[in-house]
């Protein structure tokens, strides 16, 4: 390799350096996630933070901004306690802040998971503006859309995207609905012709009361006049 092609392979060693020093991996910055999530539903969001503190110290702190969520309700988690920002008249909830108990956080080299339940928007992206602070009182803020060139912003803002639920089918109604089934059995001709007066289907039982009115009249009369004889 001569020295035109050694010098040319320094200076792209170099930039490639200088590009990775300057942008931190995407793995550090404070992202939200939730298999599954459907627009307008109920889903548990799941917020990862790792601790990204030059100096090691703890972070104790992460306030999360909402988007005026109808409903919220949070994990619990051992060593933090959870506050959210309700509205008091209208019961949205703006935003959720945990807060670690004296002695907790997350240390240098760890990270920590943040669970809350809650009704998502009917959009198709959702942002969750947050902001990180530490033991020392440095606060990061996650805050930052990506640049209008593309990339990566240095600390971008949490967001999920969201997915349609199923279509429904829509309804169908006839312009002319179907008769009604009946499921028993269709009447016959006597049957109908018994349930109206002056049918046939009668006759032969009102002769026969006929017939027992004339015996017991004659049998009326024959007693009476063996009686007078």
């Amino acid at each position: 390799m001569n020295f035109a092609s050694r010098a040319c392979a320094v200076v792209a060693a170099i930039a490639v350096a200088g590009s990775i020093a300057g942008t931190a991996p995407a793995w550090a910055h404070v992202h939200a996630s939730s298999p599954g999530a459907v627009r307008g539903n109920f889903a548990m969001v799941t917020f990862e933070v790792p601790n990204e503190s030059p100096t090691g110290s703890a972070t104790t702190e992460l306030t999360v901004t909402l988007p005026d969520v109808a409903a919220a309700r949070t994990e619990t988690k051992p060593g933090w306690t959870a506050r959210l920002d309700r509205d008091a008249k209208t019961g949205v909830v703006r935003s959720v802040t945990w807060t670690a108990a004296p002695g907790a956080g997350i240390g240098a080299d760890q990270f920590g998971l943040f669970q809350i339940k809650m009704k998502l928007p009917d959009t198709e992206t959702v942002d969750f503006p947050s902001a990180q602070g530490y033991a020392d009182g440095t606060v990061v803020r996650w805050d930052q859309s990506p640049p209008p060139g593309g990339g990566e912003a240095e600390h971008p803002v949490p967001s999920l995207h969201l997915a349609k639920g199923p279509a429904q089918a829509p309804e169908h109604h006839a312009q002319h609905p179907a008769p009604s089934v009946s499921a028993a059995p269709a009447p016959t001709d006597e049957s109908q012709a018994g349930e109206h007066p002056g049918g046939h289907a009668d006759n032969p039982a009102r002769l026969l009361g006929g017939a027992a009115l004339l015996v017991s009249a004659l049998a009326a009369a024959f007693a009476l006049s063996r009686r007078r004889a």
